[in-house]
């Protein structure tokens, strides 16, 4: 990978234990880095999968957690004939928290038909001023705010937010405490579900707890669960999937603030939108010296993502310059080319999008090193290379631009190629905005959801499937739901996905009348954006 020399690639608030690339890291294309481990397995682990990480783990979807029988840790599930998975379940009548976009959308289609716009637009207001409401009345002070700790821990142990700091040291306790200490406020203007993060955390680790009912984070709770059972391991396969919050808050502020003092203190570190890779090496230093205390027979550890990737972060007009990856400014995605104004607008400039991946790319180093010393201890750890299968999706930076691919792209494959029955729907797939006309359906998109930073159903079954590959080769079995072991390359049940995944199979076509209207709301209102500044 070759460092940029000239300053102006750099942009000045850049702290100096960044390193400044030209070209995005290279894809690790080896689970194993090449580093070959024996594993004595003896009897059978009674916990087959157990998963930590933050929202992409979790199963956010468009603006809330709701679906997560869909998410990838119970898709991989079920292709391994496993129905004892335990995961978290949030009920009540409005899809979810904070906000069900995919809900909201086909609400007010009921309501206003396939457009909202200015002349429907003060009911359409009113109509999801109630809906917002709803959602509030029922987590703040209605049967979602009821907590039981009584139930076995769960397997899929992600909470949406958190980064390598909250896994290490927050759980229930800690997130009920806030709730009693903060009472929710009914404010007219911005009706949002406060603390819509910690029920959520609450929902997934209430039953964490010791035989004395302590409290335990999911670190913790991973390893009560590998000490379960009458074999030396208790969990067959743990995966950690985090990092992504240490940066995702500068896209979904637009503010670069480089972590410093008290980076490692959660009453403090709100603050800090992008974590120096110094910071995010010692966090991770952490991390695994306790994930290492957890009894799993196979642990899959995943890369961060290029956050500057997804589409809620739009890149404005052409690319910077010929052969570059990056845009001038990348803002809000309801803000069109024409209308965008950098003195008016909230924005990330590309030398800012250039240091936030390259700081990622130092934690992806980090990553890469602790398996590859993992592996030479003897533990059978592997890589996830979750960023370079982001890389290798991203439609406007890559797909669409050859000249701005980088010198690894055919030596790692390319562009990632879908399955046939991914290839097969219309219009392509792709990692773009989801779009939809009247009359059209879905025009745009398909690979991200409507918040424009987690992916569809399908999108999460592209990782699971990945994951499966790694899992295959570790020596993992996978069974047919009658029990008899499945033979040869195990792929997941995409026309069951397709299915389920309600953008793809159901596609709600008032999304693009929805997004200029939401826009117009928000360029004065501040609310919708305001709701995903926090906790993702």
């Amino acid at each position: 990978m070759v460092k940029a020399s000239n300053s102006k690639f750099k942009d000045p608030k850049t702290p100096p234990d960044v390193e400044i690339r030209f070209e995005a890291r290279k894809p690790i294309t080896d689970s194993t880095l090449g580093i070959p481990v024996n594993v004595t397995k003896v009897g059978n682990p009674q916990h087959r999968l157990v998963t930590i990480g933050d929202s992409l783990t979790h199963g956010f979807q468009s603006g809330a957690i709701f679906n997560t029988n869909q998410s990838y840790p119970v898709i991989i599930a079920k292709e391994m004939g496993w129905s004892d998975m335990r995961y978290p379940v949030y009920s009540g009548p409005e899809g979810g928290l904070p906000l069900n976009l995919e809900y909201l959308s086909r609400d007010l289609r009921k309501r206003f038909g396939d457009k909202v716009n200015w002349l429907n637009g003060l009911p359409a207001i009113l109509s999801i001023r109630q809906y917002l409401d709803a959602i509030e009345e029922y987590w703040e002070r209605g049967k979602g705010n009821v907590y039981r700790s009584q139930g076995k821990i769960n397997h899929n142990l992600a909470v949406y937010g958190w980064d390598l700091r909250n896994t290490l040291s927050r759980n229930a306790d800690i997130c009920l405490d806030i709730l009693a200490q903060n009472k929710p406020k009914n404010d007219f203007l911005r009706q949002v579900v406060e603390y819509h993060n910690e029920r959520s955390a609450i929902v997934v680790l209430n039953s964490a707890r010791d035989s004395n009912g302590k409290a335990l984070t999911p670190i913790q709770a991973a390893t009560v669960l590998g000490v379960e059972g009458n074999t030396e391991e208790g969990i067959e396969t743990l995966i950690v999937m985090i990092g992504s919050n240490n940066a995702l808050g500068s896209i979904l502020t637009f503010n670069v603030s480089w972590s410093d003092e008290g980076y490692n203190d959660m009453s403090v570190n709100d603050k800090y939108t992008v974590w120096r890779p110094t910071h995010f090496k010692a966090e991770l230093n952490l991390l695994v010296t306790e994930i290492k205390k957890i009894k799993a027979r196979h642990v899959i550890v995943a890369t961060v993502p290029h956050i500057t990737i997804v589409p809620f972060a739009r890149g404005v007009g052409g690319k910077a310059r010929n052969k570059s990856r990056y845009f001038p400014y990348y803002t809000l995605p309801w803000i069109q080319d024409k209308d965008f104004n950098p003195d008016k607008h909230p924005h990330l400039t590309e030398n800012e999008a250039r240091a936030i991946d390259c700081a990622i790319d130092q934690y992806n180093d980090a990553i890469t090193e602790v398996v590859r010393q993992a592996r030479l201890e003897g533990r059978d750890w592997y890589l996830m290379e979750l960023c370079g299968l982001l890389d290798r999706l991203a439609s406007r930076r890559y797909i669409e631009d050859p000249l701005a691919r980088p010198d690894w792209w055919d030596e790692v494959g390319g562009e990632y190629q879908l399955p046939p029955e991914l290839e097969a729907i219309s219009p392509p797939l792709n990692s773009c905005l989801f779009r939809t006309e009247p009359g059209k359906g879905r025009t745009d998109g398909g690979l991200f959801s409507l918040d424009g930073i987690h992916p569809t159903t399908v999108g999460y079954g592209i990782m699971a499937q990945e994951i499966i590959k790694i899992m295959q080769s570790s020596g993992v079995k996978f069974y047919k739901e009658d029990g008899s072991l499945r033979e040869g390359e195990v792929k997941v049940d995409w026309k069951r996905l397709v299915a389920q995944d309600s953008l793809i199979s159901q596609t709600p076509p008032n999304i693009d009348s929805i997004l200029d209207f939401v826009g117009g709301i928000d360029k004065y209102l501040n609310l919708f954006s305001g709701m995903l500044r926090r906790n993702y």
